[in-house]
């Protein structure tokens, strides 16, 4: 905003000074161009007085004049006539003073905060064309420039007289022959110009013009003596208060080569002598709109007298990108030749001394206090006589105005509209005009009180005669002395100010006059802080008839908002946008461009995109008009990378200007950044290592890791701990201290801070996510990685200075490539050949993009791998040649910290290695094809597949390992069971089956083979893979059987296989490798098996049961749930086996002599076993086979008892209560009858343990293509518990979320009480009867029959056993199918049972009559010894033992 050096009031008492026009003679004009100036330019230094003078006003009081500055031009007559507006060479001059002050490039930038916002302002600025430099505390110079010379260069009007000339000097040299006649002449010329009425310029204040006659000596040349004679002359004649001697030039150059003699004229030389109209015509040309300003003639060079000049300038944007600075405009500025009548700049004064400084000085204070100040005071006292003797009152004016206005009244608040457009005009001397002349006098000798009474006497009477222009003009004046009365008498009447303004622009049209009012009053309220009054001022003054007023004006409007109490940001920004385009339109670009740039600090970042867009854009052609190319680039740029709203059209506007900005301008780097497309750093993928094969005919590679992949935290937890389990497996159960989780593919959600690992020869895989903002399409060709390599890791300062930097940006930029680099539609696909260690950073890529008019769309179309030629035929399509070549770095930013205070107070990120690998020494690199592997299983369902391993490296690998998230899946077999039968090969059957004996009955005794655990042991979830030697050489390969069993769970199953291999030489900074797998496979339902168990009751008297007291029936029921979507017709049992350590199954038991279990859809079977315990042998699994159908499969071989042993070990894993065997390898010890008496839960649980498992073979026959296939499979069923019935089919635990969030603690668990179910089994009891017996009731009415009763401990400790026979049934139902008897004899017996004991007794029934009799009815308790009576519950089975009686 403008601020006066020293005070408002001076700047206004500055616009209004003495008016003293100057003729010189011939020999004059010569003697003061020896000093290349004119003599009126010889004053102009000296003009402003240093002591105070006095007048007297009109009531004889001493009024002081401090600081009085007169204003000498010599004269330049003009006949033409008044104009009310400037006239074109005017405003061409004020064109080339706004043009010539601009911002200094590189200048000190100060911050002003303003709400919250920090605005940018330099404190010096530079007038271009001189090589002076001012600072000082003022923002806009150019604009106090502009008013300063506006208001030097208003014309004179007849309804004012502050620019009329009071005074004339009529200067003659001391070298003429007759001074006094050049005297004369000189005073008859100056009384022609004003009284013949040829002329209408200059004006002149009052009819006698005061002359003061000035003898100019030349002391080089001129005789002293003689001039002094002349003077004495001259003081006879004119007085001696009418004349003076001025003598000059006393310097020698010869004598004084060496003094340096200041040059006060160079900052005045600058001012334009505007009465010299033809000299203004030829030499200002019109505003240059290129970088070629034409010379503008130096005595009409800018100037300042009482200003002290700063400056705005937009230094830095802080971080925005735009422009960061504004150099001057390069302008080519002819010098001027030093003999020109105008001047140079230099040697300004070259024959004045200091002492002919002084002379000067003193005269023109002896000119204005002896001359010029009575002569003022005279007219005054003259004005105010005649005005009172002409009205006919009090004789002094003065005290007449103070008894009506009473000196301390407040102006009134309102002034009656005008009546007519311009009024009458008044002759010289009307009454009205003589009181205007005696206000200006007095005004202008800062006698501001009676000026002010005077002003608003003569108001009244312009506003009476309705004279629109007079009265405006009385008004301004009376408001300007108003507020210049010393004391403040009067507030400052703005209304005064308000009016005027609109009498001037609308019913005078003279907008000179009102542009001068606005600027005083302007510059009044803003020293009072009514800036809102002041901006509102200013903008109601920009008009469409000058564009660089209104853009002056609406700048100072915008710095009067933010300088406000509270500041108005987004006005200010608005209003320098406004004068910034008013700039432009008026060619001061440098000026627009600063006033955009000054607006962008308001509007970036605050979500004013499409006000962004506008700024930048016209930034953006300004600079580039201007010739700065790298501003245009950096604010086209600001258009592109943010998120525009614009329409396509317009998006493809502002690209079209970029993309030539861009191509012409001059770049220093190789290869210059653009800003498209935006690359999203966060999202860039790398992955180390080569990309999975496809499939091979039948072979089907391993899925492993790829892009294609999105990133699961879930599933990479899962592989993670599929890692640590091989890498435990291989180091004896213990995972190293430096273990790090292999990671093939890294983004933004793993873990990047330590440096990747890649190893030589190995591709690199870089996917950069590229994002299109616009609305217009883009064609990217060429597009290669960059990279740079450091040598051995070190540090890249050190690398530089040793030359062990590689990198491949000159030769990519040049077009040839190092290494096989190309963009691969979303991700870079790099080589790296060296098979040294490097450390890789500063990762770019470098593309060419051309715009698309014919394709808007919102997605990248990508054109990879074209040539030059290609390239051009590209642009031709699209009617460009706008193919732009560059770079976009690769920048990603770290995760946020947040685990300390100053993270959680700070926005702190952490580091992401993730582009700078560490490329490490040869590894091995193994591939896995599946050959033969399904998609779709049957439930249980087996088939054998093959793996191959092959090694593609130039490394050995070996410690092959797999894990699974489904071990029970897969199995490779065991060495020693791997099946190698004529008949498997012979039936396509992956199970090793002999033939089954001819004449043999069908389950007629199970075969049994002993089997340790040990030949099937492995790490839980971990396979070693049995490859020859343990070592896969380099290029060598080999294939493996793998057999695979359907899952029992029907259902789409993902199934996860992670590879392990180690490198043979240890110590590498990569201790494994893992290679990832995933299939799918569709299971489908097949059979249904349910077994349950129960002790038998029948006493074994078989041979081959010999040595074993205790038997169990194992019934199995197996349905066929197969919905036949899969082709199969049929399912047959073939076989049915057993394995485990304390049961086997003995016999099947067919009643119905059945040869085939066959089982169509929906059908079910019932089987029933009998099992048998077995021989105790430790750590050993027996295993029987009871065969169903023509062959028997022995189960304990590969693939059954792999399969077997590894649901088992699954099952167990997943089991919460301990079991038996805590491991395949190794068993529990027996424990003895004494200890397990101690707890009852242990002896019941004993009791009731059975820790059977069946295995159910099975073949299935399918129809495919019209082909019947034979399909195996089998199922097991593990039973663990006498009467707990076991299924095949594991039901899934699926439990609420509500209820689960309901659980909000837990609960209390119940004491342990024994449940009655296994207290009902301590004891086994059976009764042995006749089925039928004949009794004669007519000879024995009573008829006794024997029933022995069995009891057999089940368990393993002592039982106290009580037998009570008086029990009766108390059922009505038993009341009404059965008969009622009684037992006799002893009824109640005490019995202790050892351990596993069978006791038989001996009871006698009584029968009255015949009938069907229930004898079940004998009540057994029992309890383990030394057990309180609570534990005791009545031993008796549900079923009934019935007995038929007849009468013989």
């Amino acid at each position: 905003m403008a601020q006066c050096v020293h005070s408002v009031q001076e700047f206004v008492q500055d616009s209004f000074v003495p008016m003293v026009a100057v003729l010189c003679s011939e020999e004059a004009e010569r003697v003061t161009r020896k000093n290349n100036l004119s003599f009126d330019e010889l004053l102009r230094p000296f003009c402003r007085l240093t002591s105070e003078g006095h007048i007297r006003d009109p009531n004889n009081q001493v009024q002081m004049v401090k600081n009085l500055r007169i204003c000498i031009n010599s004269i330049v007559p003009s006949p033409s006539s008044a104009s009310a507006s400037l006239s074109p060479a005017q405003r061409r001059l004020l064109d080339e003073v706004v043009l010539f002050c601009q911002p200094q490039e590189g200048a000190v930038t100060s911050v002003i905060t303003a709400g919250d916002y920090d605005f940018n302002f330099s404190s010096k600025f530079v007038l271009q064309g001189t090589e002076e430099h001012t600072e000082g505390l003022s923002t806009t110079p150019w604009f106090e420039a502009y008013r300063e010379t506006f208001l030097q260069s208003m014309p004179a009007s007849d309804h004012e007289f502050l620019n009329h000339y009071l005074a004339c000097l009529l200067v003659v040299s001391s070298s003429e022959a007759v001074p006094v006649e050049q005297f004369l002449k000189l005073s008859q010329e100056q009384h022609r110009i004003q009284h013949s009425g040829e002329y209408t310029h200059p004006k002149w204040f009052i009819p006698n013009t005061l002359k003061y006659y000035v003898l100019l000596h030349d002391m080089s040349e001129g005789d002293e003596q003689r001039a002094d004679a002349v003077y004495e002359d001259m003081k006879q004649r004119y007085g001696p208060q009418g004349c003076y001697l001025l003598k000059m030039n006393s310097r020698t150059f010869l004598a004084e080569t060496d003094e340096q003699i200041p040059d006060p004229w160079s900052q005045y030389l600058h001012k334009n002598n505007l009465h010299n109209q033809v000299s203004i015509e030829q030499s200002v040309s019109a505003v240059p709109t290129s970088n070629n300003v034409p010379y503008v003639c130096w005595a009409l060079k800018l100037w300042m007298n009482t200003l002290v000049h700063h400056n705005l300038q937009l230094e830095t944007v802080s971080s925005s990108g735009l422009l960061l600075g504004l150099p001057t405009v390069n302008t080519d500025l002819k010098k001027p030749d030093p003999d020109h009548p105008c001047g140079g700049t230099g040697n300004h004064g070259a024959c004045l001394t200091l002492n002919d400084h002084d002379h000067i000085r003193q005269f023109i204070q002896e000119f204005t206090f002896r001359g010029l100040l009575p002569h003022i005071e005279k007219n005054i006292r003259q004005l105010n006589d005649q005005l009172v003797s002409r009205k006919g009152l009090s004789r002094s004016l003065f005290t007449a105005t103070k008894k009506w206005f009473g000196g301390g009244k407040v102006p009134e608040k309102s002034v009656s509209e005008p009546k007519s457009t311009c009024g009458l005009l008044y002759p010289p001397e009307a009454p009205e005009l003589q009181i205007r002349k005696m206000a200006d006098l007095c005004f202008l000798v800062q006698h501001y009180e009676l000026a002010y009474s005077c002003y608003h006497t003569a108001k009244k009477d312009f506003l009476s005669d309705q004279a629109m222009l007079y009265a405006a003009g009385a008004l301004e004046m009376a408001a300007v002395s108003a507020f210049l009365q010393t004391g403040a008498p009067r507030p400052y009447p703005a209304h005064y100010m308000d009016t005027a303004i609109q009498t001037y622009k609308d019913v005078c049209k003279n907008m000179a006059l009102a542009e001068r009012c606005t600027l005083l009053s302007a510059e009044i309220l803003k020293s009072q802080g009514k800036y809102s009054e002041a901006a509102t001022l200013l903008i109601k003054m920009t008009s469409e008839d000058s564009d660089l007023r209104s853009a002056l004006l609406l700048e100072q409007a915008a710095h009067c908002f933010v300088n406000m109490r509270n500041p108005m940001l987004r006005k200010f920004a608005f209003h320098m946008i406004l004068a910034g385009h008013r700039f432009s339109k008026a060619g001061q670009r440098r000026h627009a461009l600063r006033c955009y740039c000054q607006a962008m600090q308001v509007y970036k970042g605050r979500g004013w995109t499409l006000a962004e867009d506008h700024i930048n854009f016209t930034i953006g052609r300004q600079s580039f008009t201007l010739r700065q190319p790298e501003n245009a680039v950096t604010a086209f740029r600001q258009i592109l990378v943010n998120d525009s709203q614009q329409t396509s059209t317009q998006q493809g506007a502002f690209l079209r200007e970029y993309l030539y900005v861009f191509k012409v301008s001059p770049c220093e780097a190789i290869l210059p950044e653009l800003p498209l497309p935006c690359i999203q750093g966060s999202a860039t993928r790398v992955y180390f290592g080569h990309e999975r094969r496809l499939a091979e005919g039948e072979k089907q590679a391993a899925t492993h890791v790829s892009l294609d992949q999105e990133y699961d935290q879930d599933l990479t937890a899962m592989w993670v701990h599929l890692e640590e389990q091989l890498v435990a497996s291989a180091n004896r159960g213990v995972i190293p201290v430096t273990f790090q989780p292999t990671q093939y593919c890294l983004n933004n959600q793993t873990d990047n801070l330590r440096l990747p690992l890649a190893v030589v020869e190995e591709p690199i895989i870089v996917e950069v996510t590229l994002r299109n903002p616009l609305k217009v399409s883009l064609e990217l060709s060429s597009l290669s990685l960059l990279w740079r390599f450091t040598a051995d890791g070190g540090s890249s300062s050190k690398d530089e200075a040793n030359g062990e930097v590689v990198t491949n940006e000159e030769s990519l930029a040049s077009g040839v490539g190092i290494w096989d680099i190309c963009l691969l539609y979303k991700y870079e696909c790099c080589s790296v050949p060296e098979k040294n260690i490097y450390n890789i950073h500063r990762l770019r890529i470098i593309f060419q993009m051309t715009l698309n008019d014919d394709i808007i769309t919102n997605e990248i179309i990508p054109v990879f791998h074209l040539s030059p030629e290609e390239t051009k035929m590209v642009s031709k399509q699209t009617g460009l040649d706008m193919v732009v070549t560059g770079r976009q770095d690769l920048k990603i930013q770290g995760p946020r910290l947040n685990q300390t205070k100053e993270d959680k107070m700070l926005v702190r990120h952490g580091s992401d290695q993730r582009l700078n690998p560490i490329i490490t020494p040869p590894m091995p690199l193994m591939e896995v094809f599946f050959l033969k592997f399904p998609t779709a299983l049957l439930c249980g369902e087996i088939r054998k597949a093959y793996i191959e391993f092959c090694n593609v490296s130039a490394v050995a690998l070996c410690g092959l390992r797999v894990a699974s998230t489904h071990p029970s899946f897969f199995t490779f077999g065991s060495q020693v069971t791997t099946p190698v039968s004529p008949n498997s090969a012979e039936n396509c059957s992956a199970y090793k089956t002999l033939a089954k004996p001819p004449g043999s009955q069908t389950g007629s005794g199970a075969a049994e083979i002993l089997v340790s655990a040990e030949d099937f042991s492995q790490a839980p979830g971990v396979i070693e893979i049995p490859i020859s030697g343990g070592t896969l050489q380099p290029g060598g390969s080999t294939q493996l059987p793998l057999w695979l069993r359907g899952p029992d769970q029907e259902g789409v199953h993902e199934i996860n296989f992670l590879f392990y291999y180690e490198n043979t030489e240890k110590g590498g900074k990569i201790s494994h490798r893992v290679l990832r797998h995933t299939v799918f496979i569709c299971a489908s339902r097949s059979l249904s098996v349910q077994a349950s168990a129960c002790h038998s009751s029948v006493p074994q008297h078989h041979p081959s049961d010999q040595g074993s007291s205790d038997g169990a029936l194992v019934f199995v029921d197996v349905e066929n749930i197969n919905t036949s979507e899969a082709g199969v017709q049929e399912f047959h049992i073939i076989q049915v086996s057993s394995s485990s350590r304390h049961w086997r199954l003995h016999k099947f038991i067919n009643p119905s002599k059945d040869k085939d279990c066959k089982l169509t859809s929906r059908e079910r079977a019932k089987l029933c076993f009998r099992a048998i315990r077995c021989k105790l042998h430790q750590a050993k699994y027996t295993f029987a086979d009871l065969n169903l159908g023509n062959e028997q499969i022995i189960s304990s071989s590969t693939p059954c008892g792999d399969f077997f042993f590894r649901c088992c070990q699954t099952s167990e894993s997943q089991q919460v209560a301990p079991s038996k065997v805590s491991s395949y390898g190794k068993s529990q010890p027996p424990v003895c009858a004494e200890n397990r008496t101690s707890d009852i839960s242990s002896i019941l649980k004993k009791c009731n343990e059975l820790d059977l498992n069946i295995i159910v073979i099975w073949k299935a026959y399918v129809v495919e293509d019209n082909k019947q296939l034979i399909l195996e499979g089998q199922l097991h069923v593990a039973l663990q518990t006498v009467g707990k019935e076991a299924s095949s089919l594991t039901p899934r635990k699926v439990e609420a979320q509500e209820m689960v969030l309901l659980k909000f603690k837990s609960e209390v668990p119940p004491p342990v009480v024994p449940p009655s179910a296994e207290l009902s089994q301590l004891i086994k009891t059976s009764l042995q009867y006749p089925e039928s017996y004949s009794h004669a009731f007519v000879q024995d009415s009573l008829c006794v029959v024997p029933v022995t009763l069995t009891l057999t401990n089940c368990s393993l400790a002592q039982a106290d056993v009580i037998i009570d026979l008086r029990h009766k049934s108390t059922n009505p139902d038993s009341l009404e199918v059965y008969s009622p008897f009684t037992w006799v004899g002893q009824t109640q017996y005490k019995l202790q049972l050892k351990a596993q004991e069978v006791l038989c007794l001996t009871l006698r029934a009584c029968f009255l009559q015949a009938g069907v009799y229930n004898l079940n009815t004998p009540r057994v308790f029992a309890k383990p010894v030394d057990q309180g009576n609570l534990c005791e519950t009545r031993q008796q089975t549900s079923c009934p033992a019935l007995m038929i009686i007849t009468n013989a």
